[in-house]
């Protein structure tokens, strides 16, 4: 007996490419048995493998020499997954080098809670999770403001003990990392909550990995090949996120970043394991956010959305796990991601300019903190690409830029502004990879792709975002936050580690690639 498994892939199938014998094509190649649109993307349907079963039925009624033939020719056509398939080298199959793309994704978001004034729950959460001993982190700016005393009257009104630490650096180090893990290790504390932007919440997940893992070095979680990558197998803390900000989108993810500062760039860790057990999202707290913070902050909500709805679909990503707790949590583009960083997308056309300009506009700067987390949720699963991997030594490398509205005492290019700088250079990069999406992505951020043909696709979405972002003041280019042409080896000798992102990009790129982006960013 032939068994049939229903499988597909994200930008090709075996359905549509596949060898399939002529009594059997046609079977199921269109109409309901066809394939069908998902998050602005082609995607094979499901009902694939019911229509090969009627195939194959159909099939046994021929004369018998006919039915041999069309099983012989149905059993090497029927399924192209990795444990049927040995030849189909965009597929994932086994490759001559024995290595494997993979052939499934995981879907993995923390708990989430939406509403003004939700913060106030904090406290009874904590009671429900049984916590006795309770660390709340977050930065010496954000201690002094509203937000962190409702989290305190919380504790106090719900019995929590707890002890604070707000020495968390904006933008933090590896220096900085290991300072909160020696207070996380010193508290013996059972639960966490973290409150600020992604720095406070990346910090907290930091501490809470390294003082429930006390014998592990430091580079033991980090991402190959600056660390060691190793996957988190240890139990965690109860972890509560209650962001301030709307840009990373921390409180969805498994991914704390950090500047490693003796190669002066960014790298981090990522688990699904470190991801927050529950994410308060109050747009109250936005409030409190000043003009740039919303606006740079918005930038990485942008990129996120673009860079997980173009990366590379994640059965084209390799090499395939031998074991899930090793598949990454930056896994490639998928349905389900897709739909999260369209839908981001759209919130951040409509809401970001009017977020940025009006302090008071509470609907603005409501759904904006909502799409910071949806676009989470798409990029924390899906991955970025190269508009982060290139933003990690732009930052890690800054000299004497001072971002306005940063109550900071170093150097600091916000990573929402080191993102994006680079975003026209990339998707015009990108565009030849997936020219469609590239342009629903300019027609979503308002360009008219009426008229557009499939080879503009990159000039128009770099137009798009460069209209786009002019619009919001954006510093004009590298050139603009004290770069120029002599730093560019460096920024590239930086790109080269962020592998784990970099290689989601859907277009390779060697390091001359690398370098004509970072020269087409010095002006935008």
């Amino acid at each position: 007996m032939v068994r049939l498994c229903s499988w597909g892939s994200r930008s090709s199938d075996w359905w549509e490419n596949g060898p399939l014998p002529r009594a059997v094509a046609g079977a199921g190649d269109s109409g309901a048995g066809g394939r069908r649109r998902g998050g602005g993307r082609d995607w094979p349907a499901a009902e694939g493998a019911a229509s090969r079963r009627e195939a194959l039925r159909t099939a046994m009624a021929a004369p018998r020499d006919r039915v041999a033939h069309l099983l012989r020719q149905l059993q090497r056509a029927a399924c192209q997954c990795p444990s049927h398939s040995h030849t189909y080298s965009q597929a994932p199959g086994l490759s001559p080098s024995g290595k494997t793309t993979d052939y499934a994704f995981e879907m993995a978001v923390s708990n989430i809670r939406y509403g003004a004034g939700v913060t106030k729950e904090v406290g009874m959460d904590l009671q429900n999770m049984g916590a006795k001993n309770v660390c709340l982190m977050t930065d010496k700016n954000l201690s002094q403001l509203p937000p962190v005393q409702t989290v305190m009257d919380s504790f106090v009104k719900n019995g929590i003990n707890f002890k604070v630490y707000d020495n968390v650096r904006v933008e933090p180090t590896d220096r900085s990392f290991m300072e909160a893990i020696e207070f996380a290790r010193r508290g013996a504390f059972d639960a966490y909550v973290a409150m600020g932007g992604g720095s406070t919440i990346d910090t907290c997940k930091a501490a809470n990995l390294y003082a429930s893992s006390p014998d592990s070095d430091f580079l033991d979680y980090v991402n190959a090949p600056i660390g060691k990558g190793k996957p988190v197998t240890v139990p965690l803390k109860p972890l509560i996120a209650v962001p301030t900000t709307s840009g990373t989108g921390s409180e969805t993810t498994g991914v704390a970043i950090f500047d490693y500062e003796r190669l002066k760039v960014k790298t981090g860790i990522a688990s699904r394991a470190i991801k927050p057990t529950l994410g308060l999202i109050d747009p109250l707290h936005t409030l409190y956010m000043p003009e740039r913070v919303i606006a740079n902050s918005g930038f990485d909500v942008l990129c996120h959305a673009l860079e997980s709805y173009t990366a590379l679909p994640y059965h084209m990503r390799s090499p395939c796990p031998g074991n899930p707790i090793t598949r990454p949590a930056y896994q490639g583009g998928n349905p389900i991601s897709d739909i999260w960083a369209v839908h981001a997308l759209r919130i951040v056309a409509k809401y970001l300019k009017r977020a940025v300009r009006n302090p008071d506009d509470l609907e603005a700067r409501s759904n904006m903190h909502l799409a910071s987390a949806f676009a989470g949720i798409g990029f924390g699963n899906a991955g970025v690409h190269l508009c982060h991997g290139m933003s990690y030594p732009i930052s890690g490398l800054v000299k004497t830029y001072k971002a306005k509205d940063y109550n900071v005492d170093h150097p600091l290019v916000p990573h929402g502004l080191s993102v994006v700088l680079t975003s026209p250079a990339v998707f015009t990069f990108t565009a030849q990879m997936s020219p469609e999406h590239h342009l629903e992505m300019a027609e979503i951020l308002g360009a008219d792709t009426r008229t557009a043909r499939i080879p503009d696709a990159g000039p128009v979405l770099a137009d798009t975002l460069r209209k786009f972002l002019f619009d919001l003041d954006v510093d004009d280019g590298l050139a603009a936050i004290g770069y120029s042409k002599a730093d560019i080896p460096a920024l590239v000798k930086g790109t080269l580690p962020q592998e784990r992102v970099t290689k989601l990009a859907p277009r390779p790129q060697s390091e001359e690639d690398l370098s004509a982006l970072f020269e087409a960013s010095m002006k935008l």
